[in-house]
């Protein structure tokens, strides 16, 4: 059986997103048109951040889409790939963070079972 884990996107999936939830599809897509406008921060910058969420997120779809969305905006593939970084040391970065949670807990266990 071949059956991909992250199906392509298509036709009848958009159609079945429109049929169950017209309304929420409509509202979304309004709120990501106003999301990725030009602002303060042009698109082209506002793509590269998706880009690098889509990273920490690990969402096909999104990589492929703001990826490609990106690109259209100007951004050069350099620039996509320092945001994929940026957003691998971000990642790398909150474990070695969270570290303290484990030095934490070995501090209390060896407190605990010291002397015994």
């Amino acid at each position: 059986m071949d059956h991909a884990l992250y199906p392509a996107s298509s036709a009848d999936i958009a159609r079945k997103r429109r049929e169950l939830a017209p309304a929420q599809l409509e509202a979304f897509r309004a709120f990501s048109a106003a999301c990725f406008a030009d602002g303060a921060l042009p698109g082209r910058i506002k793509q590269l951040i998706a880009v690098a969420v889509a990273h920490t997120t690990q969402c096909p779809y999104c990589i492929r889409n703001h990826t490609e969305t990106a690109l259209k905006a100007g951004a050069s593939e350099a620039e996509i790939m320092e945001t994929i970084w940026v957003a691998a040391e971000m990642r790398a970065g909150g474990a070695y963070a969270h570290s303290a949670l484990a030095i934490d807990a070995m501090a209390a266990h060896a407190q605990r079972n010291a002397g015994g």
